[in-house]
């Protein structure tokens, strides 16, 4: 089935207000930012959005939510995106903070069907007790609070251990970014840019991903597939010049050493 679209804005035209997405990404790497800006000019609102983190202020996800078409967030690492911060303390945003593993095996589990699981992490935080704000009132109050997660004991190795159960997420829908892909929706991702990708694309009821080379069926050898077409949807091809548009999070640099400074 050939499930390569014509444009962004058709690959996006059904995400509805009030709709759910998982988008991949890992700070700017490998986030699919052609969607993303599709998404910002096709207008729906109210969205809850599923990922590691949100952009920064002028890139990615931070476009959607200086916007105000974000109403809420699940992620891990938020600390880059001033908005970001400034909506939630203003009880604008509401934050589901996960720990970062969790979020991952929380979107793997939903792919493939396992409704929960339990985890170490967070046990005797307010990951496992409850009480982290999840929406503030805007006037330095908790609106909105996590709740009292389920705990079990579990004899490991011998001893005693404690775990939280977490539950899986499914979202209405996924957008990814794929460094190459064939028209059924084989994927293969280009080192650290595959980070939560995969996981965010078999989430999705529904998953979008933009590709940045589109090969014939029969390219790519089944080992070299790395998130197999049965959970891709739609297939958007990206032009060189939109494949080649990327932006570093945080750019650290260094002066050269002379060369009677270099060591061999």
């Amino acid at each position: 089935m050939d499930k390569v679209v014509a444009s962004a804005a058709e690959a996006v035209a059904d995400i509805h207000d009030g709709a759910s997405l998982a988008v991949g990404g890992f700070g700017l790497c490998g986030i699919p930012s052609v969607l993303i800006d599709a998404l910002l000019a096709a207008g729906p609102a109210e969205l809850e959005v599923v990922s590691n983190n949100c952009g920064v202020d002028d890139w990615g996800l931070g476009l959607l939510l200086k916007a105000h078409r974000i109403r809420r967030m699940v992620s891990s690492y938020v600390g880059e995106n001033k908005e970001f911060a400034r909506q939630y303390l203003q009880g604008e945003l509401e934050v589901e903070l996960t720990p970062q593993g969790t979020l991952a095996e929380r979107l793997r589990a939903g792919g493939t069907g396992i409704p929960g699981f339990y985890t170490a992490t967070g046990v005797g935080t307010q990951v496992a007790t409850g009480g982290l704000p999840w929406r503030y009132d805007g006037s330095g109050g908790v609106a909105v609070a996590s709740p009292r997660r389920e705990t079990r004991t579990f004899d490991v190795e011998g001893h005693q251990r404690t775990f939280v159960l977490e539950h899986a997420i499914v979202t209405d829908f996924a957008l990814v970014r794929a460094w190459k892909g064939d028209r059924h929706g084989n994927l293969v991702f280009h080192s650290s840019a595959r980070n939560f990708n995969p996981l965010a694309a078999m989430a999705g009821r529904i998953t979008i991903v933009e590709v940045e080379n589109l090969v014939d069926v029969g390219d790519l050898a089944p080992d070299e597939i790395h998130l197999p077409g049965v959970y891709v949807h739609r297939v958007l091809a990206l032009t060189a010049t939109q494949a080649a548009a990327k932006r570093i999070e945080k750019r650290t640099t260094r002066l050269m050493a002379s060369a009677k400074d270099r060591t061999i």
